[in-house]
């Protein structure tokens, strides 16, 4: 805690969540990308998510990245990656653990793609907090449509290695 005078300063709550997405992150097994999701609602974390190959599967670390030996760009073809990304890790446990996210909003490190705009939505998040940008106009457009209210905030996190 930071003092300022008599007052003490608490970190604001999407701030806190942030921080929190950002060490979510580093558990990724991605060699191109940490990614970090969290499931938050009344101010109470449902569920974390980070990206990764499915458990019990050899980890893109390990057998490396298919996508990046094609050298396909960031935000193409989804398909042939052997990872989940960190929304879908959300919501596979929240549902595996029988947590409830419809109402909640997420805090994301990186905008989420499409295929993980399309599961939110229908997942009932209601809004999506983030903070660095990912090249996917749809998603964008998607969530839009749908009334999900995306928001980035302007957060410097600390820096990472891949």
């Amino acid at each position: 805690m930071i003092l300022r005078g008599a007052l003490m300063h608490r970190m604001p709550w999407p701030e806190y969540f942030m921080n929190i997405t950002y060490l979510v992150a580093e558990r990724s097994t991605c060699s191109r990308r940490l990614v970090g999701a969290v499931a938050v609602k009344d101010k109470r974390i449902l569920a974390t998510g980070y990206n990764g190959a499915p458990a019990g599967t050899p980890h893109c670390l390990d057998v490396g990245c298919l996508r990046k030996q094609l050298g396909i760009p960031s935000g193409q073809r989804h398909e042939i990656c052997r990872g989940l990304h960190a929304e879908q890790n959300v919501i596979i446990q929240a549902a595996v653990h029988g947590i409830n996210i419809s109402g909640a909003e997420l805090y994301c490190t990186t905008h989420p793609c499409v295929l993980c705009a399309k599961m939110l939505i229908n997942c009932g998040i209601t809004a999506i907090n983030y903070a660095e940008d990912y090249p996917d106009d749809l998603a964008a457009d998607m969530l839009r449509e749908a009334g999900v209210t995306v928001t980035k905030l302007q957060y410097t996190p600390r820096p990472r290695t891949l």
